[in-house]
């Protein structure tokens, strides 16, 4: 039911698409069911028939070839329209399920990347079934079912109620009992999967270290070990997918022999004649074509029913922060206040505890102490992707919980430890900073931190294209592209986390004796535990989640 609750209201959305991929679908199986009844119905009559060439054998010729062509182009059609509805289905999907990641910043605390990954792609691809191969074959089988009720009631009565009960145990009976029995295996195909993404992810971004501490063969046990297990979970969801296809072959042979022994009693009763039982016969045994499928579609729709799980799950956490209901302007300025501050993450364990300071427009401000303190939570506080517990962030005398999210970022622009180069051009790379910037802003900004004769000298200047992460690009190089996209921002304030992470001793130094210079007129917070040139005004110290320290 969680798998419908979550898809359900984006069916709807593409409600015309997917009634006449339903359609066509229906057409499709009744032409199918409607050639094979009327060509027994045929071949028998003229077999039989003692008219000779009186016999009219072009009409139902003709319809046969109709039929065939009609089955032709109703499946192709019902091909275009299904693929095409089912992958703006998925498109959906993916914009909702990705917009609702932004509430939930920082994403990385909250699932390994391997695991995200798996939602965000494996999980997102399994839910085709629901419609696709899930309930549109069923909803087409019922209908077909149906209707050969309905036709055998009017030629066949005898035969009507052993084929409706039949039908209806291979069509829905047999489906219903195998996406229960196969719920744990489809769940564990899930979880193994996303488990095995992730330990080959973890083996090809640590390759390098476990190479050196002769660590590749207990990774690659780990990856065999969930691979194992997703082997396991397949081979049992096959067993129980064979077993139920076999019940369906043998309901739709016991309504056969229940259907030719009725047919038989009638054509002896004179109730109909030979040629009608055989076509009757035939229609019966085309129409379970519709339950073999709706079979193979319920093998799928339990692994997309833990795959809705698992997004369900995703969209319902409740968001990092909750907007204003009336949000208010911020004042003009750059200054910035901590009042009395207190942070918790989720694990309740304190990582600031009373904190205060005071920045004025235009300073040019260190936060410095060891790792896991909560300078970083000081960063994220002052853009806002996490709320305090208690106290006070002010941005030029109001609140930030007072103020819209986005009007907060345009005033103050973070540039976080691991700030990532993006696959793109140099110019998109900067663009995400200032959308609107002019060629012209973009040079300037590549001057100030360093960059000009760098990008000028690339093949394509401003349109070369960094690579994933910026692997063109030194350690170093890559730092600035990113100090260069948080400058271009129009930004008061400017707060880098650890800007110079992974670079080494000389690269860190000449960053930060440039960084100054470079935000010169904008408030500024550095965020380090490096080595301050002399051109910071003033250094804070954070211990144990307190200011200890706060010298000129």
């Amino acid at each position: 039911m969680k798998a419908l609750a979550y898809v359900l209201p984006l069916v709807g959305r593409l409600r015309g698409p997917l009634l006449l991929t339903l359609g066509l679908s229906l057409v499709t199986l009744a032409a199918g069911v409607a050639l094979l009844g009327i060509s027994g119905w045929f071949l028998t009559a003229a077999a039989i028939t003692t008219a000779g060439v009186a016999f009219n054998l072009f009409a139902p010729s003709a319809g046969v070839r109709g039929l065939s062509f009609v089955r032709i182009l109703s499946r192709y059609g019902e091909k275009v329209t299904g693929h095409d509805a089912t992958l703006r289905l998925l498109s959906s999907l993916r914009r909702s399920t990705f917009a609702g990641l932004f509430r939930l910043v920082p994403v990385s605390r909250l699932f390994g990347r391997g695991d995200l990954v798996s939602r965000l792609v494996a999980d997102l691809d399994a839910l085709d079934s629901i419609f696709l191969v899930g309930l549109g074959p069923l909803a087409t089988a019922v209908m077909a079912g149906t209707g050969m009720t309905v036709l055998l009631a009017f030629t066949l009565p005898a035969a009507a109620a052993v084929y409706a009960v039949g039908f209806a145990v291979a069509t829905v009976g047999v489906p219903v009992l195998l996406v229960v029995a196969s719920r744990r295996a489809g769940a564990e195909i899930v979880a193994s999967s996303a488990a095995l993404r992730s330990a080959i992810l973890d083996g090809i971004e640590g390759h390098q270290d476990l190479v050196l501490f002769d660590a590749v063969g207990r990774a690659r046990e780990s990856a065999e070990r969930c691979a194992g297990r997703l082997s396991a979970a397949k081979a049992r969801l096959g067993r129980m997918t064979a077993w139920a296809s076999a019940a369906v072959q043998a309901l739709s042979g016991m309504v056969l022999v229940a259907t030719l022994a009725c047919g038989l009693s009638a054509v002896n009763g004179r109730a109909i004649d030979g040629p009608l039982m055989v076509g009757l016969v035939l229609a019966v045994v085309a129409s379970f074509e519709a339950s073999a499928v709706v079979v193979r579609s319920a093998r799928g729709i339990a692994a997309a029913a833990a795959a809705a799980d698992r997004l369900s799950a995703l969209a319902g956490m409740p968001s990092s922060i909750v907007e204003p209901a009336d949000p208010k302007a911020l004042p003009p300025g750059g200054t910035v206040g901590f009042e009395d501050v207190r942070f918790s993450y989720r694990d309740g364990a304190a990582v600031l505890d009373g904190v205060s300071f005071h920045v004025a427009e235009g300073e040019c401000v260190a936060i410095k102490g060891p790792s896991g303190v909560g300078k970083s939570t000081i960063a994220q506080l002052l853009v806002r992707l996490i709320d305090p517990a208690a106290g006070r962030v002010m941005i030029n005398g109001r609140d930030v919980r007072e103020v819209g999210s986005a009007a907060l970022r345009q005033r103050v622009a973070l540039m976080t430890q691991d700030a990532p180069v993006f696959n793109a051009t140099v110019r998109n790379n900067l663009l995400i900073g200032r959308p609107d910037a002019a060629d012209e802003a973009l040079w300037v900004v590549l001057d100030l931190v360093g960059m000009k004769d760098v990008v000028s000298h690339l093949a394509a200047g401003l349109d070369t294209v960094l690579g994933e992460g910026g692997r063109t690009l030194s350690a170093g190089q890559a730092r600035r592209i990113c100090l260069a996209r948080t400058l271009l921002s129009p930004a008061s304030i400017i707060v880098l986390d650890e800007p110079t992470a992974g670079l080494d001793v000389d690269a860190e130094r000449a960053f930060l004796e440039d960084v100054p210079s470079a935000v010169a007129g904008r408030t500024m917070i550095v965020i380090t535990h490096a080595e301050l040139p002399p051109a910071f005004g003033r250094v804070l110290e954070l211990r144990a989640g307190c200011i200890a320290a706060n010298d000129a």
